[in-house]
């Protein structure tokens, strides 16, 4: 995966004005677009789209400050078909309009071409486990709401609030089948990953394919497959945070699966009645790489 995050990033400078296609890549390496873009963004901590961005826009500031083409040829020649769009790109990556750059001399806002490494210290072993699974139902209340990368998503937690304390009750006794208990659910994650994109939340519970749900409640299904089953202990959501990032620092480029498309599900397993603290269980659909 390492390799191959190296040469995504070869192929982005080779191609920077043009449309990348990630999956063609994923094929001739073995593995999926979705995957690529999801490890990209995990471990770069910015999605594919907005790495391009900044590395076209710093290779354009150049152009720019040498003053020697105009500003609509700088936008053509850098994959924009106007000066207007080149100049709004140009300004969220530096602050600035071109022209005040050209005029100027800056401010410029470099984004350094990413090499990828993998340190191995191997001192905190993950707890894991594999496990095949037939379809099954995730039922319960969804909502969209923004993926935030740390602390707690206010948008979830007032989701959640909104449901009657009877209603937990209610899902806690529709539970059926594995991952046990009430989840927290997130589907419809963009492969780039990227905070603040809109996700599907669910806070509901799992059931057996085929089953009835209320007609109140919404339903995600779920096609059989393997999953990779994490373990999380310490404060909440810290620890499962952390959990979530070492999957691809630590776990992915070093053991020879991928993710596949599916809703990712943490089912808290034990937990502090502040929620301080929690033991979680993360669920993660994978194939073999």
């Amino acid at each position: 995966m390492i390799s191959a995050l190296n040469k995504l990033v070869d192929l982005v400078e080779e191609h920077l004005a043009d449309e990348l296609d990630v999956d063609a890549l994923a094929r001739e390496l073995g593995t999926t677009g979705y995957h690529l873009r999801r490890m990209f963004s995990s471990l770069a901590g910015m999605p594919l789209s907005e790495y391009v961005r900044r590395r076209r826009m710093t290779v354009a500031a150049a152009d720019v400050v040498r003053g020697e083409q105009d500003l609509l040829g700088i936008a053509v020649r850098h994959g924009y078909g106007s000066a207007e769009a080149f100049g709004r790109a140009f300004r969220a990556v530096h602050g600035a309009a071109p022209g005040e750059v050209r005029r100027d001399g800056g401010p410029l806002r470099t984004q350094p071409q990413l090499r990828f490494r993998l340190t191995v210290e191997g001192s905190t072993p993950m707890d894991t486990r594999l496990t095949d699974r037939p379809a099954f139902r995730l039922a319960g209340h969804a909502a969209r709401v923004p993926l935030i990368h740390q602390g707690v998503n206010p948008h979830i937690q007032r989701h959640i609030a909104s449901l009657p304390m009877e209603e937990h009750g209610r899902l806690k006794a529709l539970s059926a089948t594995e991952p046990e208990g009430l989840l927290q659910v997130t589907d419809d994650v963009s492969p780039d990953a990227a905070e603040g994109s809109e996700l599907t939340y669910l806070h509901g519970v799992a059931v057996p394919e085929g089953t009835d749900v209320p007609d109140d409640l919404d339903v995600i299904d779920v096609p059989s497959g393997r999953w990779v089953v994490f373990r999380s202990s310490g404060p909440y959501p810290q620890a499962l945070q952390e959990t979530w990032a070492a999957t691809a620092t630590d776990w992915f480029p070093s053991n020879p699966w991928r993710l596949r498309p599916g809703p990712s599900i943490v089912a808290v397993l034990e937990r502090a009645d502040d929620f301080s603290t929690a033991t979680c269980e993360l669920w993660m659909p994978v194939e073999p790489a």
